[in-house]
């Protein structure tokens, strides 16, 4: 029963992982079709968000049935209700690669970014997908120092961020506002995407020191 038990877990955990391998996948797939107004593959990523969805409700379905069921307690409890709120965030990040394919599926045939900002939203693409990736990781080894490295790796994408505010303010942008206001959802989702990954790496934190990540950073326990 307790061998049982105890697989019921670790197959929460597995779900996670595939969660996350398919949410990275989107947001890799979902730039490209940004970029290249792909609308077959904006199409495919939109219709896959479904899969990501049923993953979410399943682990929901079975942590809540855990929780009935078994009743766990300190360290198990914890592993719990950390992978409701870890599946809650890559639903999210699902939910964000989504949006950009919408955006590329709404402005085809044309290209909703502009030449003069392609590489850099390129870069917040792939900075996404592997943030994730690495968040997958985490999940798989609960290495705190990797978990932590994910946080700062993410500071990149917050000067990506800035620089996109930065060209939209411009005096020589000559886009449009639609474009402006195109290029500034896409800002936003890709940063929010990229928090929704530290947040995972954070939960991963939580769930093996039993200290937010703050305090992990600076108790006196701390490893950095």
């Amino acid at each position: 029963m307790r061998k049982a038990y105890h697989e019921e877990l670790g197959s929460i955990g597995d779900g996670l992982v595939e969660m996350a391998n398919l949410v990275g996948s989107a947001i890799g797939l979902a730039t490209t079709a940004l970029l290249d107004a792909d609308l077959k593959l904006a199409e495919s990523v939109i219709s896959a968000d479904s899969r990501i969805d049923d993953l979410h409700r399943d682990l929901e379905d079975r942590a809540i049935a855990i929780l009935a069921r078994q009743q766990p307690v300190a360290t198990d409890l914890r592993v719990v209700v950390t992978s409701l709120r870890m599946s809650a965030d890559l639903e999210r990040g699902g939910d964000l690669a989504e949006h950009v394919a919408k955006l590329a599926r709404m402005r085809f045939p044309e290209k909703a970014v502009p030449r003069d900002l392609r590489r850099t939203v390129l870069e917040m693409g792939q900075l996404a997908q592997r943030l994730m990736a690495q968040a997958a990781e985490v999940i798989i080894t609960q290495d705190v120092e990797a978990a932590l490295q994910l946080e700062k790796d993410d500071d990149r994408m917050d000067e990506l961020h800035r620089m996109v505010f930065q060209h939209l303010l411009d005096d020589q942008w000559h886009h449009g506002v639609e474009t402006a206001v195109d290029v500034t959802l896409v800002g936003r989702y890709y940063e929010r995407f990229a928090d929704h990954a530290v947040s995972v790496a954070r939960r991963v934190i939580y769930l093996v020191t039993g200290e937010q990540a703050d305090e992990t950073t600076t108790g006196g326990s701390a490893r950095v």
